[in-house]
């Protein structure tokens, strides 16, 4: 019992000290500036060395202020936030000078330096690039000519515009309403519109059967299993990139999981829950409505983890339900999660831990912090320079308004998730237990479809394409695709700016790494989205007259897109 106290004692006081470091981990970052400094220490040549790059920098500077106090120099444009001519103008131009020669200063002020650790490096760099970009004048009134030149040309209407967006938004948080804008989309009407049923519900999620629109459909059914991270209805934005509508048209019978926003009294479900109550219990619900056909499963991001991981724990049992496995921007060995990789660590886990304990789950906004984090210029400073001080809201579209409709996550489920696959792996190793016995990817041999993005910072593709020696799928697919983990998966059907590569490697080719994959596929024009589709008919089955909407076992309980998905 003392235990126990001691540990909520530590958490309490984790979960407080949280709220004054906006979640993120003092010990992190104090452990490795520490690491920083005493290797720099005892680094005198690398002292020299950036002391001089440094000194370089400032005379630069300062020369460059003179020239242009005198009217003779401009700055450079290689930033492109000073691209605008009136960066060109003293003092702005010498604003803009001396952020450049500061951030290239910061740039190889880690590099170099004997015995500093690589993930301590990292979070070094990423406070160094947050604070070039917190410093710098574009983001700042009275050192942005372009702000201070609109500001006068409105007499400061634009601030005053700004002012109350800011009070709007602090209204719209303190009281709990979504962001300004998303009343545009509504769920079930702009967003989330495809006609269906709902078929199944328990305590975790609901299932939704899709409305046939062509008068036969592929024998096979299309599950699809999202992230619980997000809303189910990202792959059902719009009609026009729609990738569930899409899939209907193309003559597939779709059921997809959408999840139930969790609150504190769904503190203890954990990944077996999300197992059985989710992936289990939507495969029985699609093989009673479509008896005797092998499901063609399809996992998006961590959805598409927990796909796998129930792959291969049916494979182990002889489970023969699924005929083949797509996974979209989804992580299977997590040795390398990216930038992510950042606030993956004890110490960060530890106050992660004692903020979910402490409410029962995770708040969206605390979610999606970390991931602007990661680019807080074009995600967090570029939105607020142009909603507060030119006064501007963005417009939004459909992406835009499901990424503000957050959602929560349990906190046994949440921790399970970062320890056991982030920071231990144990997916990869075949150390991930279900129901106590260790699961193997390997045993995983049905057709598999692996899809990747290029510039994806919360499953980096090269970390995706590790699918390819841990499946034992007779023959792999892999594809990668322009774009982000979002934009590049929602891209609609026809896409002129989107350009994808594809390979299918058979058992017995040879494993390239991913940059011999990539040097050696050639790339093509267009979405990804109809060379998915016919590999999906590839597996699909013969064509037929569309099943009933549900059976005696899981009949309609109301329409799409149901109740979970309007929880908030």
């Amino acid at each position: 019992m003392d235990q126990d106290q001691d540990q909520d004692r530590q958490r309490q006081a984790q979960a407080a000290l949280a709220q004054w470091t906006g979640g993120l981990s003092p010990a992190m970052f104090s452990a490795a500036w520490a690491d920083y400094w005493m290797n720099l220490l005892a680094s005198p040549a690398r002292q020299a060395a950036l002391w001089q790059q440094a000194t370089d920098l400032a005379i630069d500077t300062l020369s460059f202020a003179q020239a242009a106090a005198s009217g003779v120099a401009t700055a450079t444009a290689a930033d492109p936030r000073y691209a605008d001519p009136a960066w060109q103008q003293f003092p702005f131009n010498v604003f803009a000078r001396a952020h450049q020669n500061l951030t290239a200063l910061t740039q190889v002020a880690t590099q170099e330096i004997a015995g500093l650790d690589s993930y301590q490096r990292s979070i070094v760099d990423f406070s160094l690039r947050l604070t070039g970009d917190l410093t710098a004048p574009a983001n700042h009134l009275l050192t942005n000519p372009q702000l201070m030149a609109q500001t006068r040309a409105e007499q400061g209407e634009n601030l005053a515009r700004g002012h109350r967006h800011l009070l709007d938004d602090l209204r719209r948080v303190t009281q709990g309403l979504p962001a300004a804008g998303t009343e545009a989309f509504v769920v079930g009407q702009q967003v989330a519109a495809t006609p269906g049923k709902v078929v199944c519900r328990n305590a975790l999620m609901e299932l939704l059967q899709y409305s046939p629109t062509t008068p036969q459909v592929h024998q096979a059914p299309l599950l699809i299993v999202p992230a619980w991270i997000m809303k189910y209805y990202i792959l059902d934005l719009s009609a026009q990139n729609s990738l569930i509508r899409w899939l209907v048209s193309e003559g597939h019978t779709v059921f997809c999981v959408s999840w139930k926003n969790p609150d504190a009294d769904d503190r203890d479900r954990g990944m077996e829950d999300y197992l059985q109550l989710g992936l289990e219990a939507a495969l029985q619900a699609v093989t009673s409505i479509v008896p005797n056909t092998p499901v063609q499963a399809v996992g998006y991001c961590i959805g598409g983890t927990l796909l796998a991981i129930g792959a291969a724990a049916l494979a182990a049992k002889g489970d023969q339900r699924l005929g083949s496995l797509t996974l979209l921007a989804a992580q299977t060995d997590f040795s390398e999660p990216g930038e992510l990789s950042l606030f993956i660590n004890p110490a960060q886990l530890a106050m992660l831990d004692a903020q979910m304990h402490q409410q029962g789950v995770l708040n969206s906004s605390q979610m999606s912090g970390a991931f602007q984090l990661l680019r807080p210029q074009e995600l967090i400073l570029q939105p607020m320079v142009n909603t507060y001080l030119k006064g501007q809201r963005e417009a939004l579209v459909d992406l835009m308004a499901w990424n503000a409709d957050g959602t929560r996550m349990p906190w046994r489920m949440h921790s399970e998730y970062l320890q056991r696959l982030y920071l231990h792996n144990e997916l990869a190793q075949d150390r991930f237990t279900v129901d106590g016995k260790p699961v193997r990817l390997a045993q995983i041999c049905v057709p598999a479809f692996v899809v990747g993005t290029e510039t994806d910072h919360v499953a980096p593709w090269k970390s995706v394409y590790k699918a390819s020696r841990l499946l034992g799928s007779q023959h792999f697919t892999f594809l990668l695709t322009s774009g982000g983990h979002n934009a590049g998966i929602v891209t609609g059907p026809v896409h002129p700016r989107r350009r994808h590569r594809v390979r299918e490697r058979a058992s017995l080719d040879a494993h390239l790494t991913p940059a011999q994959w990539r040097q050696t596929t050639e790339p093509q024009a267009g979405s990804w989205w109809p060379t998915w589709g016919a590999w999906l008919r590839t597996h699909g089955g013969p064509l037929g007259a569309p099943p009933a909407m549900g059976a005696a076992s899981c009949p309609p309980l109301g329409a799409a897109p149901g109740q979970y998905v309007l929880q908030r």
